[in-house]
C-alpha cells in the first residue's frame, strides 16, 4: 500500500539537498514514482539538475508563482509530457530575510503582500492547474510549521502565512474531496534548511528542540519523505484536510523538559 510505482508527481521548491522538498522526492522516486520538478532561476536550477538526474528526471520547469503566465506554461509542459498527474509537492515559502528576526509590529506592508501571495495563494494556483490533470484523483501536499499556531521568536509573518496556508489546505480539501484528490500538509520541526537559516536566531531553535522534544531530536529528511509517501500513497487514501505533525513530538509540549527550565 506504501508504493508508488506508476505514479506521476510534481515536486515545487528544491533548493539543494538538504531541502525538505528534496527529503520529500527522494522518497517518493525510491517508493516508484516518477517525478517532474519546478525550480525558479539559473542558480537554483543548476542545483536541482544532479539531484533530478539522480531519480531519473530529466523533466524540470523554471517557474515564478507569482506570474499567471508562467505558472500556465509550466502546467502545459506537463499536461503535453504526462497524460495524468497524480500528486504535486508544493514546498514554496518567502519573507524578506529581514523581517524575519526581531517584532512581528514591523512588517511592512510590502512584504506581508509578498509573503502571503508565494507562500499561501501560490497553493491555490498551482491547485487550481493541477486539478484538471488529476483525472484519477490524486495528493496535493504543501509545507508548515507549528508557528502557525504558537508564537515563534522570530518567524513573524510567516507564522501568519502558514497558519492561512493551513486554512487553504482544509477549504482545498474540502473542494477537492468529490473528484477523488486529498490535500494534506506536513509540519516538521526546525530542520537545517536554506529557509530555516533564514530565520533569526536558527541555531538556538535546532538546539532547543533538540533537547526538549518527547524523542529528542529534530525531524529528519527521511521521516518526512516516508510521511510524504503515506499520505500519496494508497494507504493515505482516507486522510485529507490534515495538518500531520513530524516533529519529534515538541508540539504537545506546554514548557521545556523539567531539566532544561
Amino acid at each position: 500500500m506504501m508504493s508508488l510505482q506508476g505514479k506521476r508527481g510534481l515536486v515545487m521548491g528544491v533548493a539543494n539537498e538538504r531541502s525538505i522538498a528534496w527529503g520529500i522526492a527522494k522518497a517518493c522516486a525510491e517508493a516508484g514514482a516518477e517525478l517532474a520538478f519546478t525550480y525558479q532561476g539559473e542558480a537554483f536550477g543548476k542545483r536541482l539538475e544532479p539531484l533530478a538526474a539522480s531519480v531519473g528526471s530529466d523533466f524540470m520547469v523554471d517557474v515564478d508563482v507569482t506570474d499567471e503566465a508562467s505558472l500556465d506554461a509550466a502546467f502545459e509542459a506537463l499536461g503535453a509530457r504526462w497524460d495524468r498527474l497524480d500528486f504535486v509537492v508544493h514546498a514554496i515559502a518567502y519573507s524578506d530575510k529581514s523581517e524575519l528576526t526581531g517584532r512581528i509590529l514591523n512588517t511592512s506592508r510590502a512584504n506581508f503582500k509578498n509573503s502571503m501571495d508565494i507562500s499561501v495563494y501560490s497553493f491555490i494556483d498551482v491547485a487550481r492547474r493541477a486539478h484538471p490533470l488529476m483525472t484519477d484523483g490524486g495528493t496535493l501536499l504543501t509545507l508548515t510549521y507549528m508557528g502557525s499556531t504558537r508564537v515563534t521568536p522570530n518567524y513573524n509573518v510567516m507564522g501568519v502565512a502558514k497558519a492561512a496556508l493551513e486554512s487553504t489546505t482544509r477549504y482545498l480539501a474540502n473542494d477537492l474531496g468529490p473528484d477523488g484528490i486529498r490535500v494534506n500538509a506536513i509540519s516538521p520541526g526546525p530542520m537545517k534548511t536554506l529557509a530555516g537559516a533564514a530565520i533569526g536566531g536558527a541555531r538556538k531553535t535546532y538546539k532547543h528542540t533538540d533537547q526538549n522534544a518527547p524523542l529528542g531530536a529534530n525531524a529528519t529528511l527521511e521521516a518526512v519523505g516516508g510521511t510524504a509517501v503515506y499520505l500519496i500513497s494508497d494507504a493515505g487514501a482516507c486522510t485529507t484536510g490534515e495538518i500531520i505533525r513530524v516533529d519529534g513530538g515538541y508540539h504537545v509540549l506546554g514548557m521545556p523538559q523539567y531539566e532544561n527550565l
